[in-house]
């Protein structure tokens, strides 16, 4: 599956967008991504950026990254950074980055002049008074005693709000909507809240700050966004977003709010407050756990930028919330890894193998051969490499039965096997410890079998990857599970982290690889033969992570679902 298969051509909020230049509502396209610096972008922001960045320069238009940093109390710097490195690996140049704090002033005169109006008030009531007035669906609100103040009154609060006169929390500045409307969102929202946070960027020159709903749009229409794409739960707040813009005097066209249902992965949670509280408890190791949705640990885990992008734009953009199976996105992964990533070989539990019949070089030493295998058999330019054999060897455990079960195939005593790209090799014998465990399989090769096939046309049922025990390097492999074992978390118990899998980490510290791997870039990702894909750590030398196994389970999925 490539980047332009089996991709609609064309979705809703194209159509959309299509129409407003066809009837000259705008003449260019401008998009922005909004995220808040609390956390680190995941799969969700993913597809939000492709979303905005893919829709602007389809129209030949600009997307902005622009952070809506509006609450001093949880951002921080090093989130910012974050997000810009995030952008820029999944495949965006977001260029220079632009801030809701850069038009606080602005934001600041848009509120005076709103009360100038009469449609905003200062109120004094506590939040939780706020929230009971607000009523609810099929209960009236309750206006606040403040709602009448008059102008002077209101200019003359709100000035000494901002100049830092009363207490955190003491008093609010609300917009005077209805407070009898159905959209709970119009019920007089609260624009402003006093709040003595240090901010990152304007750091203690502002003691209020400005609400997610007030920021959003103005800050859309001072930068000239032509089309603001939002996830579906922003649906109800769109009526306010226009009710803002419909009240001030814009520098530009008056930007269009549209939503489309938000990304979710069975498996997998994308609350950044849960995340934070996984990091926070000791979970996961940290915001790039490969086992983490965000997208620097998927970046650790091996999973390339490009099957990201392939797999937001394959599901598309949709009017409706659905939940997609995680197998078809490491379906996606694991095709553009098996075009892209070479091949190596890994023991991971190793067993040793002699050949007894093996020959001896001039000193008495074990002769040493080595034979010329292909490094991606997907990709001929990426040439062979040469992989030394030896008459010591390790291969998996599992790939040897002293007492082998029905249908198994692998080493067993008198079977023959194929030692991949080598010899073709009969077992035996084996040792034992006290215990008795196998510590060694004894095997003799034919030499007239090199490279694999024997001269006489005889088959052998299994093929089984191998390393040279005197040549092999030790590596360290992390194998994982799903973090939450259930398909989606928490619908059982309504709390996520209670399907967490704290098991879902398993670590092989006394793996051996081939001498190759030790040339592995950091981050590189590369398959283990007949294991799966592995991404070479980025920080730590020799030690790998399962990205995704061979097998498409999202194949059989698919199969089941035509059967049943």
């Amino acid at each position: 599956m490539s980047e332009s298969d089996d991709r609609p051509s064309t979705d809703f909020v194209r159509e959309r967008v299509q129409h407003d230049l066809d009837d000259g509502v705008f003449d260019r396209v401008q998009t922005r991504f909004p995220p808040e610096p609390n956390g680190y972008l995941h799969i969700g922001h993913a597809k939000a950026i492709t979303a905005d960045f893919d829709l602007a320069a389809e129209f030949g238009g600009v997307c902005n990254l622009r952070f809506d940093d509006t609450n001093p109390d949880t951002e921080e710097v090093s989130f910012v950074e974050g997000i810009i490195a995030d952008v820029r690996w999944l495949g965006y140049e977001p260029g220079d980055p632009l801030y809701a704090s850069d038009y606080f002033e602005q934001l600041y005169e848009w509120a005076e002049l709103l009360i100038a109006d009469g449609k905003a008030y200062v109120d004094d009531q506590d939040g939780d008074t706020i929230r009971e007035q607000r009523g609810g669906y099929g209960r009236p609100g309750v206006e606040s005693p403040y709602r009448t103040r008059t102008v002077g009154e209101n200019l003359d609060l709100f000035r000494r709000m901002r100049a830092g006169e009363f207490p955190d929390g003491d008093r609010v500045l609300r917009a005077r909507i209805d407070m009898q409307h159905e959209n709970m969102q119009l019920r007089d929202p609260v624009m402003y809240r006093i709040r003595r946070g240090h901010h990152h960027r304007t750091h203690d020159a502002w003691v209020i700050y400005p609400t997610y709903d007030w920021a959003h749009g103005q800050s859309d229409a001072i930068e000239g966004v032509t089309h603001s794409l939002c996830t579906l739960e922003f649906d109800s707040h769109r009526p306010l977003y226009d009710w803002y813009l419909d009240q001030l005097p814009l520098p530009y066209e008056q930007p269009r709010q549209t939503e489309f249902a938000r990304l979710e992965l069975t498996h997998t949670i994308t609350s950044k407050r849960r995340l934070a509280q996984l990091v926070a408890d000791g979970v996961v190791e940290g915001w790039d756990d490969p086992r983490m949705p965000t997208l620097r640990g998927m970046r650790r885990r091996g999973y390339p930028a490009s099957a990201i992008r392939e797999f937001c734009r394959f599901i598309g953009l949709a009017r409706t919330n659905s939940r997609h199976q995680i197998e078809l996105f490491e379906s996606i992964v694991r095709t553009e890894l098996n075009r892209t990533a070479q091949r190596r070989m890994a023991v991971l539990r190793p067993l040793r193998l002699v050949l007894t019949n093996w020959p001896t070089d001039d000193d008495g030493n074990p002769a040493v051969e080595h034979f010329e295998v292909a490094n991606n058999p997907e990709n001929e330019a990426d040439g062979t490499r040469q992989v030394a054999f030896s008459g010591e060897l390790f291969i998996e455990q599992d790939d040897f039965r002293a007492d082998p079960p029905p249908k198994y195939f692998r080493l067993t005593p008198d079977r023959e096997v194929r030692l991949r790209g080598a010899f073709l090799v009969t077992c035996t014998g084996y040792e034992t410890d006290d215990d008795g465990n196998v510590t060694t399989v004894l095997a003799t090769y034919d030499p007239e079998t090199k490279g694999g096939s024997a001269p006489d046309g005889r088959k052998v049922k299994s093929t089984m990857h191998w390393v040279s025990a005197a040549h092999a390097v030790p590596a360290t492999v992390a194998l994982y599970e799903r973090l939450f074992s259930a398909e989606v978390p928490g619908a059982a118990t309504g709390d996520p982290l209670d399907d967490v899998d704290r098991e879902s980490r398993e670590l092989l510290t006394d793996c051996r690889v081939e001498a190759a791997l030790a040339d592995t870039a950091p981050g590189e990702v590369v398959q283990f033969e007949r294991i799966g894909y592995f991404a070479h750590d980025p920080r730590e030398p020799m030690l790998f992570h399962r990205t995704v196994g061979l097998r498409d389970e999202w194949a059989n999925i698919q199969k089941r679902q035509r059967q049943g």
